[in-house]
């Protein structure tokens, strides 16, 4: 009689870790998934949420590079109702976020609608990117390509910027484009 409990002390214990690993299988899916401001994202498998480096950015996404490649990295930014300035300010401030000129940096701007009607506007430009915080130092970074999207939601624009190495922003285009295009309201 005693081993009949152990085994099914034992069946109960593979069924409940079974049962676990079926849980975070779905936590997993759904945690493809945030908020910024009132606005759902759901970014690529292979993107990879972290931990904000500053207060001003309520998300942030690594964008891994291909065999051992410089990652990319993507962060959202909110700050409320008419705050940081409109779409154009936002625009020059990404550019002078870059060593070269505005006319050297082969920018491209493009305005968007998502389904609700929303505008969004895309911009493009590479060159030496300087890295590093608004008011500290900077790194140059050479070959770095600043994919951009301003959304002006209702509740305050919410500012997408993904930057990172030429090759590893441009293969990743598509997804980014993607995923700023299927933002819905966060329920």
């Amino acid at each position: 009689m005693r081993k009949s409990w152990q085994y099914v002390a034992m069946a109960c214990a593979v069924w409940g870790t079974t049962l676990s690993a079926i849980s975070l299988m779905g936590q997993e899916a759904d945690d493809r998934s945030f908020a910024v401001s009132g606005l759902a994202f759901e970014y690529p498998e292979t993107w990879v949420k972290e931990t904000p480096q500053s207060r001003m950015r309520q998300a942030q996404l690594k964008v891994p590079g291909q065999e051992g490649a410089e990652a990319g990295e993507v962060v959202f930014f909110f700050f409320g109702p008419g705050n940081a300035g409109g779409t154009e300010a936002n625009v020059t401030r990404w550019y002078r976020q870059f060593r070269e000129p505005v006319e050297q940096l082969n920018t491209k701007k493009e305005a968007f609608k998502l389904k609700d009607g929303t505008k969004v506007t895309y911009v493009r430009a590479e060159g030496t990117f300087l890295s590093g915080p608004p008011l500290g130092a900077k790194q140059p970074k050479p070959g770095y390509v600043l994919l951009g999207a301003i959304i002006e939601d209702q509740a305050g624009y919410v500012f997408v910027k993904f930057t990172g190495p030429g090759k590893v922003v441009s293969a990743a285009a598509k997804d980014f484009r993607g995923m700023v295009a299927s933002a819905v309201a966060a329920e």
